[in-house]
């Protein structure tokens, strides 16, 4: 059975947030998934996400991880900090990723970001939208290449989170599997 861990980025992904109501509708058909809020997420450091993401891998041992927003850079950081070279994931969804140059001052310790060797997923997906303020679509395009993965473009989504219509989201919940509908 798959183990699910789902990252949020800054701020969180508080309901109705798709990562809430993703994390909601594993649950209810019985699946096994991990939506911690990281420390302190309106004011991240990047080494206490990062050592708080050690230890969620190590003890939830997860094989789909979904990153939004900043989670794409914290997996950055930890795919940068492995020294093995066996896959760890079966699948990786990076989804709206900010640029790796972001200027952001609150964020700033997450940046600039590295670019790791592998992203240590089997499958690794890659969704950004066409007007996303935090990355342009050439950059994500790019960096989706270099890893030979795939790149899902919405277009005018925004950010892909709840302020740009995105609560339930029927093409992630569709890689899923979900079979019972939940009451909301």
């Amino acid at each position: 059975m798959d183990r699910v861990l789902i990252l949020h980025g800054w701020g969180g992904s508080d309901y109705p947030h798709w990562q809430a109501k993703l994390a909601a509708k594993i649950a209810c058909n019985y699946g096994i998934v991990a939506f911690p809020l990281l420390k302190n997420p309106h004011f991240p450091k990047k080494n206490v996400w990062l050592k708080e993401l050690q230890e969620l891998m190590e003890q939830f041992k997860p094989n789909i991880v979904v990153c939004h927003s900043l989670a794409n850079t914290l997996w950055f950081w930890y795919a940068a900090s492995l020294k093995q070279n066996e896959d760890i994931l079966d699948k990786l969804y990076l989804v709206a990723m900010p640029s790796l140059h972001t200027k952001e001052h609150t964020i700033g310790s997450f940046f600039p970001a590295p670019l790791p060797k592998k992203l240590f997923a089997k499958e690794a997906i890659f969704v950004a939208s066409s007007n996303d303020k935090w990355c342009t679509l050439e950059e994500v395009t790019q960096i989706a290449n270099h890893f030979k993965a795939q790149l899902k473009i919405l277009e005018n989504a925004g950010h892909i989170n709840s302020e740009s219509g995105f609560g339930s989201w029927e093409w992630m919940e569709s890689q899923f599997n979900l079979k019972r509908s939940c009451n909301e």
